[in-house]
């Protein structure tokens, strides 16, 4: 019998792909209805959304919220992947790198800007991502891409031989590469610089508090929230009446609920029925969570 669909919040280790992950959730849960939202690179560690048989319809909507890090810039070396898993393409001696500067350079790289992720991404560029092209001895080049940097805090600077380690808290909008943060920061300091600590503390309302490991999960399997519950956390919340539930069921549409964006619907049992949007007059569903017989 296949589990019941939800979310499981994961805090995951560092070292395993975030499809590793859905591996393991996969022989943990008992199913193949499994996938991810927010790709988290091997070394980065923290939040990741797991979403479990229909609960997978959701995780597309989720990806366009914000997240949040706790991340280690090193400055004096500049590497191939922007992260301290790549060669070094050049060192700086750094270790005097003056705080105002680097609290400047931070400003300059906060708010709206054009971010040029980091050329070992997932971008794709005519369909290949940009990883495989670099694995492949391709040169790659990225366009810019606007994101937003709602947040981008010093919270402690340690010194040591040659280099400068910047503890720092980001927010971000999805799609912000935090390796290219640190990569930009070293350049506009003129010593270089690359991440070698990454945890995501956040993806839109689901925190660490939510989260277990995947050791914790293997010990105790369950969801972190069952399907109402998520799309009750991610979603504004619209009701409707047992004939409306019978429309939704149906794919039809609603009368506009004169809500912003997407948002959930429920049933008067408290069924999470659909993801609706306006449009005009009309309530469109966007992704049926509850088809008519299921």
């Amino acid at each position: 019998m296949p589990p019941p669909p939800g979310l499981v919040i994961v805090d995951k280790a560092s070292g395993p792909t975030s499809h590793d992950v859905v591996g393991a959730l996969r022989r943990i849960m008992g199913t193949r209805k499994v996938g991810h939202a927010g790709t988290l690179d091997p070394m980065a560690t923290g939040v990741l959304v797991i979403g479990i048989e229909r609960a997978t319809k959701l995780l597309g909507h989720l990806t366009l919220d914000t997240k949040a890090y706790h991340a280690t810039i090193r400055l004096g070396a500049a590497t191939t992947t922007d992260d301290a898993q790549g060669d070094t393409v050049s060192t700086a001696d750094a270790a005097d790198v003056a705080e105002d500067a680097v609290r400047a350079g931070m400003a300059a790289l906060s708010g709206d800007i054009d971010q040029v992720p980091s050329a070992v991404s997932a971008v794709k560029i005519d369909g290949k991502r940009a990883y495989q092209r670099v694995r492949d001895g391709e040169t790659v080049e990225i366009p810019a891409r606007r994101v937003t940097v709602s947040a981008f805090f010093l919270a402690d600077v340690r010194r040591g031989e040659g280099v400068t380690d910047l503890d720092v808290v980001v927010e971000c909008s999805s799609g912000t590469y935090v390796r290219a943060l640190a990569r930009d920061l070293g350049e506009a300091l003129g010593v270089g610089g690359h991440l070698t600590a990454l945890r995501r503390t956040r993806v839109g309302p689901f925190t660490l508090e939510h989260a277990r490991t995947v050791e914790q999960l293997a010990e105790a399997p369950g969801l972190s929230l069952d399907l109402a519950g998520a799309v009750a956390a991610a979603f504004p919340r619209h009701d409707v009446d047992d004939a409306g539930a019978v429309d939704v069921g149906h794919g039809k549409s609603l009368p506009a609920a004169g809500i912003d964006g997407t948002y959930g619907v429920f049933a008067p049992d408290g069924r999470a029925l659909a993801l609706m949007a306006d449009r005009g007059r009309t309530a469109r569903p966007v992704v049926v969570l509850a088809p008519a017989g299921s």
